[in-house]
């Protein structure tokens, strides 16, 4: 090995990435944005990692105003947060989803509380609550009531945010990086002086990346499903067309991202920070009930968090697909916009 090539080709690569001021800028505007954004959704009070729902509580009340009946070491716990709800068949609807871990009536004796059996975390705020009481045969002031009706496992409502996820990696980054660096490598531009047309191609790629994203979610379904046996409430081909129309409308969104740019570092940035917010904000993972409301209305801008609703939805509650036809709606109306937005700044070679 030669030092001297070595060093050659490190300064070649080097300069070649100081160059380049969008993607030199973008590493170091990423990582800002993402602590800022980040920093601003979880400062202050939002720290916690339980959800504990309180009923029946005013919609104007403020839920803090309700908790003498509760422990002060339990109430006062900086990991519980409480969310009030103005009816029980509320809460009980959060509580069977996993939006909340415990659900508390007010105003009863003893006090009456609600806990799903198949979460984990509920178990958690359940013997938190029980470890609260002092002394501890005061325990009788609280009675745990049985949950009616089907119980939702915690991994049959994750499955569909984990296949979501991977639907939206696949399409932002199979889509949206690939055709920059096709772009880059001047593979369009040689595309460009054939007879296709830009409509041609940029339909060949969404027809191409939404079956490849069915053909992978039905293998991967099958493959979850005989190994953890997941219960489906509603019909699968209510489901099949709800993947359909998010897998449409992402891809869409990696044709926006598509449109223009010759930096693969540049769109890989770009790709992430559309990518990463919406993993978090779109209830993949947890919850983000009890989160500010601007919060939970900024979620709504992203598709994956209609997609994730619907898919619930039906997979979840057994609902008809005319139940989540205003999700499917929306996914399509951003799917159009996308699309407008795609072909209108495309371009070959810049």
């Amino acid at each position: 090995m030669r030092f001297k090539r070595l060093w050659a080709i490190f300064n070649a690569r080097n300069r070649e990435f100081f160059r380049d001021r969008a993607a030199f800028g973008w590493n170091f505007l990423f990582p800002f944005l993402i602590i800022l954004g980040f920093g601003v959704i979880f400062k202050g009070d939002y720290q916690s990692q339980f959800k504990v729902g309180l009923f029946p509580i005013d919609h104007a009340a403020s839920v803090h105003q309700s908790i003498d009946f509760l422990p002060e070491s339990f109430a006062g716990f900086k990991a519980i947060s409480l969310v009030g709800f103005e009816t029980r068949a509320q809460g009980l609807d959060k509580l069977k989803h996993h939006k909340i871990d415990l659900l508390i009536e007010t105003g009863t004796q003893p006090i009456r509380y609600w806990v799903s059996d198949s979460s984990p975390s509920g178990a958690i705020v359940e013997r938190l609550l029980k470890g609260a009481l002092v002394p501890p045969d005061s325990g009788e002031r609280f009675q745990k009531k049985d949950i009616q009706g089907i119980q939702i496992r915690y991994i049959d409502w994750l499955f569909p945010g984990v296949l979501g996820m991977n639907m939206m990696f696949s399409a932002l980054y199979g889509v949206g990086w690939v055709v920059v660096r096709y772009r880059k490598n001047g593979v369009l531009k040689r595309l460009k002086a054939t007879p296709l047309t830009a409509f041609e191609y940029l339909a060949a790629q969404l027809l191409s990346r939404i079956f490849l994203l069915m053909f992978t979610l039905v293998i991967v379904w099958l493959g979850c499903d005989w190994i953890l046996g997941f219960r489906v409430y509603g019909s699968l081909t209510n489901l099949f067309i709800v993947f359909l129309a998010g897998s449409t409308c992402m891809t869409s969104l990696g044709l926006v991202i598509a449109s223009r740019g010759t930096s693969e570092e540049f769109t890989n940035g770009l790709l992430n920070f559309i990518s990463w917010p919406m993993m978090f904000l779109s209830e993949v993972w947890f919850s983000i009930e009890g989160a500010p409301a601007w919060l939970q209305a900024s979620a709504k801008i992203f598709p994956l968090t209609h997609l994730l609703k619907a898919a619930r939805q039906v997979m979840n509650e057994g609902e008809g697909l005319f139940a989540v036809m205003p999700e499917i709606a929306i996914l399509c109306a951003m799917t159009l916009a996308f699309l407008l937005a795609g072909a209108t700044m495309f371009s070959w070679n810049k």
